[in-house]
């Protein structure tokens, strides 16, 4: 016997155990929690416009807007490398300025992913646009939609406003 369990101080080897599972939860935890602060600024929440337009993100928070890009909607501005479309999902629009290069799948009627800020006046202002290789791409909140449905959808998305 050694003199600590003689003395009547030492743990049991199941104590010991316990204490051990229980200090490895409390990493594995703090880890979790240290991953989730530190990619909370780095999460881009994704609305389509009826959504936004009921419920508007704070102009400092970086989200994602989905819907179809109104007909007749797009246009250059003076400084050529700007911008200004329309999004749509049936329901709602928002207008949305870019400055930069559009991809060139960016077309009236097709889907597009924004990525930017709302300003104050209710306009979405993108620092990125975003369009799949496929020229049938729309968000993934319309994909459920049938041909039918996608053309009504654009149909409609031109009658707004």
């Amino acid at each position: 016997m050694n003199a600590v369990n003689a003395a009547g101080g030492g743990l049991k080897p199941k104590h010991q155990r316990l204490i051990l599972v229980v200090v490895a939860l409390a990493i594995l935890i703090a880890a979790a929690l240290l991953a989730i602060w530190g990619l909370r600024s780095q999460a881009s929440y994704f609305y389509v416009p009826s959504e936004m337009v009921v419920s508007p993100p704070d102009p400092s928070q970086a989200v994602r807007l989905g819907g179809m890009v109104r007909q007749g909607s797009i246009v250059t501005e003076a400084d050529g490398v700007t911008i200004a479309f329309v999004v749509g999902d049936g329901d709602a629009t928002v207008p949305v300025r870019f400055k930069g290069i559009v991809p060139s799948l960016f077309v009236e009627g097709s889907g597009v992913v924004a990525e930017g800020k709302l300003a104050a006046d209710g306009t979405f202002i993108a620092d990125n646009l975003l369009a799949k290789h496929d020229e049938n791409y729309v968000p993934r909140e319309l994909q459920d939609m049938t041909e039918h449905q996608k053309d009504d959808l654009a149909a409609g998305v031109s009658d707004l406003q």
